[in-house]
C-alpha cells in the first residue's frame, strides 16, 4: 500500500508528559536528564517485543540506548514495525555478525594522524569532538565509540587537532562531528569554531549532527547567535522519515536558516524504515518545506550488528530512478556507498547512458524514451535533410 500524509499536519505536543511545565519540556537540558535510557524505563510506557527485550539486555555492551522525551512521542507504541521504533529501539539481532561487518567500517582509524582526527580527503579533515549524543541510532557508523559501551575509551584532543589544521594549508573544510557536536556546551563549541574561523586557509566549517532531530529545544537563540557571529557555519542534519518532520524540527530549522545556516539532510536506506519510494518522496518534500536540501541518501555501512537494516542497492537505484522526473531536482538526494574500509564516498546512479561515442552519446530520460545528442563540432550542413548541425533536432528513438 503506498505511502500517505496528511500533508497539513506536523506532529506535535508533549504526548506522555503533558504534565511537565512547558517551561522544563522546551529546557534541552531537562530533555537530557529525563531520557530513556534502559530496558525498565520503556517497559512504563510500551509493551516491548521479545527481540527488544532481548537487545535492551545486550545494548550497554554495543550500543547505550538513550532516548529523549520529545523524541520518545513520536513512536507508535502499538506497532512494533514503527519505522521510528525501530531506529532507536534496541533489538537482538543487533548480536549478530555478518560477513563483511566490522567496528571501524569505514576505516578512519587508519586515517586519524592524531586523536579525534580523520584526514581521509586532500582537502578536508573530519573532526571528532565528543563521543556523546541525545539519542543513539541503532545502525550508527561510529557505534565501536560513541557512548563508549564497548571501552573504546575515546577522549577528544581539541588542541592536537586545532594545531594539526593549523599546520597542514592544504585542509580547506573541516567537519565537525562525533557523537554530536551540539551537545557541546555554547562556550565550548565557540571556543572550537572561533579556532577554526581563525585559521587563514580553512574556508569551510561543518557540521553534522542529529540533535534538530532528537532535541529541537538544543537550537536556542543563543546558540543561533554564535552561527551568526562566525558563519557561515554549514549544517548536516539527520532525518530518514517523514515522521520526524515534527513541528519542533520545522521551527529549530526556522531558527537555523534565519540565522544564516545552510542547511542539508543526510538519510541512510534502512529496512522497514524508509526503504520505499513514496515514504522517501514525502520525506523529500517535508525536507524542502522546512529549508532543507537533501544532500546523501547512504547505502547503509558495513557496521556490527547491521544486517537487520541493510537494503539491497538495486532498491535504492530504483527509489532514485522513481524521483527523477517526478519531483523538483532539488529533493532528489546523491545515492551514496561510502566504500568499506576508507575509500571514501562513492555516487551510485541509475543507469541512463546507454552510450558515448566522438559523435554522439545515446542515453534514457526518467519515463525510458531514448534520445541521442550529437557530438561533432564540425561546421556546414550534417546529415539532417539539410538543416544546419546547430538547429537539427535531438533524435528521440
Amino acid at each position: 500500500m503506498p505511502y500517505t500524509e496528511d500533508r497539513s499536519t506536523w506532529f506535535e505536543g508533549q504526548g506522555l508528559w503533558q504534565h511537565v511545565p512547558q517551561a522544563d519540556w522546551t529546557d534541552w537540558t531537562w530533555q537530557l536528564k529525563h531520557r530513556i535510557m534502559s530496558k525498565e524505563q520503556l517497559e512504563k510506557y510500551m509493551t516491548l517485543t521479545e527481540e527488544e527485550k532481548e537487545g535492551c539486555e545486550f545494548a550497554n555492551k554495543k550500543l547505550a540506548l538513550a532516548i529523549t522525551p520529545y523524541f520518545f512521542n513520536l513512536i507508535d507504541r502499538n506497532d512494533p514495525d514503527c519505522p521510528i521504533r525501530k531506529q532507536v529501539i534496541p533489538r537482538g539481532a543487533e548480536m549478530i555478525v555478518s560477513e563483511g561487518e566490522t567496528l571501524d567500517s569505514l576505516g578512519e582509524d587508519a586515517h586519524s594522524p592524531v586523536p579525534g582526527l580523520v584526514h581521509r580527503y586532500p582537502d578536508r579533515v573530519l573532526f571528532l569532538v565528543t563521543d556523546r549524543c541525545a539519542a543513539y541510532c541503532r545502525y550508527c557508523t561510529r557505534s565501536r565509540l560513541v557512548s563508549n559501551a564497548q571501552d573504546y575509551n575515546f577522549h577528544p584532543e581539541y588542541e592536537q587537532g586545532l594545531r594539526y589544521i593549523e599546520a597542514h594549508p592544504e585542509v580547506r573544510d573541516v567537519l565537525l562531528s562525533g557523537g554530536d557536536p551540539l551537545l557541546l556546551s555554547d562556550k565550548k563549541l565557540e571556543h572550537i569554531i572561533s579556532r577554526l574561523r581563525a585559521i587563514k586557509h580553512v574556508e569551510f566549517i561543518r557540521i553534522g549532527s542529529r540533535i534538530p532531530v532528537f532535541l529541537p529545544q538544543r537550537i536556542t537563540p543563543e546558540l543561533c547567535d554564535i552561527f551568526k557571529k562566525y558563519g557561515p557555519i554549514w549544517m548536516s542534519i539527520h532525518v530518514n522519515h517523514p515522521r520526524e518532520c515534527a513541528a519542533e524540527l520545522k521551527a529549530a530549522c526556522d531558527r537555523l536558516s534565519f540565522a544564516g545556516v545552510p542547511l542539508g539532510n543526510q538519510s541512510v536506506l534502512l529496512k522497514g524504515v524508509n526503504d520505499d519510494a513514496d515514504v522517501i518522496k514525502a520525506l523529500v518534500h517535508r525536507l524542502l518545506r522546512m529549508r532543507v536540501r537533501p544532500y546523501y541518501l547512504y547505502q547503509m555501512d558495513l557496521i556490527t550488528g547491521g544486517s537487520h537494516f541493510k537494503v539491497g542497492v538495486r532498491k535504492g537505484i530504483e527509489i532514485i530512478r522513481a524521483l527523477r522526473g517526478n519531483t523538483t531536482g532539488y529533493a532528489i538526494p546523491q545515492y551514496t556507498i561510502d566504500a568499506p574500509g576508507g575509500g571514501g564516498k562513492v555516487p551510485i546512479n541509475p543507469d541512463y547512458v546507454e552510450s558515448i561515442t566522438d559523435d554522439e552519446v545515446v542515453f534514457r530520460n526518467y519515463e525510458g524514451k531514448r534520445y541521442r545528442y550529437p557530438l561533432k563540432s564540425t561546421p556546414g550542413v550534417a546529415e539532417t535533410d539539410g538543416i544546419p548541425a546547430a538547429e537539427a533536432p535531438i533524435v528521440v528513438y
